[in-house]
């Protein structure tokens, strides 16, 4: 099992780092690690904008990919971007988002708003628009279930500011695709089986995306957990990944086509 942080997160360093870090260079590290490690090919496994790019690897490298195992599908379409930061998911959880809007200036759009904030001179601004954002995420990932730690601006860190700065860094260059990029190749993806698991209760990449990706590859397996929401963590959600990755390795890799 490899297991890898992308460029300027988690272990990966330099922790933060922005330049030279877009799409194209995560798809290039990916192929970089499967060259050194001398691996003709690999099962790809990855949930919500890990599964994007699961999916624009395989696109990529069709050839190299035994199969692909997509959580919490994200298309990163417009309509994707719109749900979480403009016009969807505010609707679901109205307070956590009027704190969000609460941290920008009146007359700015919530992406282009952050990043003035996170990218300005203001270190309280800067960790303002943090915790904001980090907040909404979590109320947005765990719905009912999330608990506002309410940090005081003071706990806020540089690396959570980081943090952020890298997921908005993304966001704002609209994960540097084109429009409908993932969809309109899925022909590349026809001979790759591929297992779809995507949550109902899933609040940050709502289940139509799963199923629009189901109607672009109907050779795959698409499996909806009824009680499962984005996280990978729940008994659910673990149990349809693991009995997906073990029928893989039982069919000789056939499961899911």
């Amino acid at each position: 099992i490899i297991l890898f942080d992308q460029r300027g997160s988690g272990q990966s360093l330099p922790f933060g780092e922005l330049e030279h870090n877009t799409t194209p260079d995560l798809l290039d590290d990916m192929e970089r690690i499967r060259t050194h490690l001398a691996i003709s090919q690999w099962l790809v496994f990855c949930g919500s904008w890990g599964g994007a790019l699961a999916l624009l690897y395989a696109q990529r490298h069709p050839d190299r990919v035994l199969g692909l195992v997509i959580r919490a599908v994200f298309l990163v379409r417009q309509q994707d971007l719109d749900w979480f930061a403009k016009d969807g998911a505010n609707r679901l959880f109205p307070e956590q988002w009027q704190q969000l809007l609460d941290s920008i200036p009146a007359d700015s759009d919530i992406i282009g708003g952050l990043c003035a904030a996170l990218w300005g001179d203001d270190e309280l601004a800067q960790r303002r628009a943090a915790r904001a954002w980090m907040a909404w995420g979590g109320q947005v990932t765990l719905g009912h279930g999330y608990q506002d730690p309410r940090l005081s601006v003071a706990h806020i860190t540089e690396t959570m500011v980081r943090q952020v700065r890298m997921e908005l860094h993304y966001a704002q260059h609209r994960y540097f695709l084109t429009p409908n990029q993932i969809l309109d190749n899925c022909a590349s993806l026809a001979a790759i089986p591929t297992v779809i698991i995507h949550g109902r209760l899933d609040w940050v990449c709502p289940i139509e995306a799963g199923y629009r990706l189901h109607l672009a590859l109907p050779h795959a397996r698409y499996i909806v957990l009824d009680q499962a929401g984005h996280i990978a963590q729940g008994a659910d959600m673990i149990d349809a990944l693991v009995t997906a990755t073990d029928a893989f390795t039982a069919s000789g890799f056939a499961y899911g086509s």
